[in-house]
C-alpha cells in the first residue's frame, strides 16, 4: 500500500515587472499548478510594488501552503537590470540585454560608485544583510563582466 505523504509548502519563484502582474503566463500557470488564485496574487503584488518604477523586474518568492494559501516574500531589482540602468544600455527587442560575447564584447560602461550603490542595494535585503559590502561589490563586478559591461575606476 502506499502511504499518503504529508502535505508540505510549496515554493514558486517569479520575476514580474513592478506593478504589471496579471494573471497570464508567466504567473497564472505556475500559481495555478499549484492551486493559489493567480488574481489574488496579481492584485496584491501590484498594490504592493506600486511604488516603484513600473515595469522594474522584481523576484517574488511565493509560499503556498497545503491549504492553498499563500504568502510572498519581495526582493531587490535584479543585478544584471540595475547594472544595465546605470550604463545606460537602450532596449534590443523590447528588452535589456547584454553583450553577446561577455568578456569580449563591451556594451556599456559602470563606475566603482556605481557598482557601490547597487551593492547597498543589494545589502538592504534580508537575506544578503550579513555579507560584507567588499563582498557584494565583487559579485556586482562579477555580474557586470558577464553582462558585458566593462568596470571603470
Amino acid at each position: 500500500m502506499a502511504r499518503k505523504q504529508i502535505a508540505r509548502e510549496q515554493i514558486v519563484k517569479l520575476i514580474v515587472g513592478a506593478g504589471q502582474a496579471s494573471p497570464s503566463p508567466p504567473v497564472g500557470p505556475a500559481l495555478g499548478s499549484k492551486g493559489v488564485k493567480s488574481i489574488d496574487f496579481c492584485k496584491e503584488f501590484n498594490a504592493r510594488t506600486a511604488h516603484l518604477t513600473p515595469g522594474v523586474p522584481v523576484p517574488a518568492r511565493v509560499t503556498v501552503r497545503p491549504d492553498r494559501s499563500f504568502h510572498f516574500e519581495l526582493r531587490t531589482p535584479t543585478t544584471s537590470y540595475l547594472l544595465l540602468q546605470a550604463a545606460g544600455v537602450k532596449e534590443r527587442k523590447n528588452k535589456l540585454r547584454g553583450g553577446g560575447a561577455a568578456g569580449k564584447e563591451s556594451i556599456g560602461e559602470v563606475s566603482l560608485k556605481h557598482v557601490y550603490d547597487i551593492a547597498k542595494i543589494k545589502q538592504s535585503e534580508l537575506r544578503l544583510s550579513g555579507l560584507s559590502l567588499e563582498g557584494l561589490c565583487k559579485s556586482v563586478i562579477a555580474q557586470a563582466r558577464s553582462c558585458g559591461i566593462a568596470v571603470v575606476p
